[in-house]
């Protein structure tokens, strides 16, 4: 059988073809751990210019070092960090604010999220106070992050006691006019 290629001419092709293909694997596999390197080292990194206040709360279930704080719906700031505070046993959860936005005293943090099954973050709710917080400031009117398993558990068992609430008979007491017997509600002499 003659081909035209010498069996030395194919082999040469297939290794230059074969280092090819591994320079070009090689290359987007580095591109794509530099890409995953940036997006996670960009998140963790603080890029806001603003002041830090501080928070404790009961729970902060989901809320995470980079999750947004936000003021009427717009993103003002990112927590910080996330630490216990082990003589109270709450979260203490730093956070920044822009600069421009400034918070009174009275001010109140609430942990929501963004949809049922979304991230959590930050809620401010400004107070009415003329005194403003300052860098390293306490928000003290605070409430955690609600669990989904515990609103749904409380829902659950709220159902059910009232189903069983509703199926017990009522008992009847007694009248004036005589005891009455229990299972027809007669009068007995």
């Amino acid at each position: 059988m003659v081909t035209g290629i010498s069996s030395d001419g194919l082999s040469t092709k297939q290794a230059r073809q074969t280092r090819l293909e591994f320079g070009v694997g090689l290359v987007v596999a580095i591109a794509l751990a530099a890409l995953v390197a940036m997006a996670l080292l960009g998140r963790h990194q603080s890029h806001d210019r603003g002041y830090m206040l501080q928070a404790a709360f009961n729970h902060i279930d989901g809320l995470s070092v980079g999750s947004d704080i936000r003021l009427a719906g717009v993103t003002v700031g990112h927590v910080v960090s996330t630490a216990i505070d082990p003589r109270h046993y709450q979260a203490q959860v730093t956070f920044s604010v822009a600069p421009d936005v400034q918070l009174p005293v009275d001010s109140g943090a609430i942990i929501t999220s963004d949809s049922l099954l979304g991230g959590k973050y930050i809620a401010l709710n400004p107070g009415g106070d003329t005194a403003m917080l300052h860098a390293g400031s306490m928000v003290s009117e605070t409430q955690g992050a609600i669990s989904l398993e515990q609103l749904l558990s409380k829902f659950i068992f709220s159902v059910t006691d009232s189903l069983q609430k509703k199926d017990q008979p009522a008992s009847t007491s007694p009248s004036a006019g005589g005891a009455g017997d229990a299972t027809t509600g007669a009068k007995t002499p």
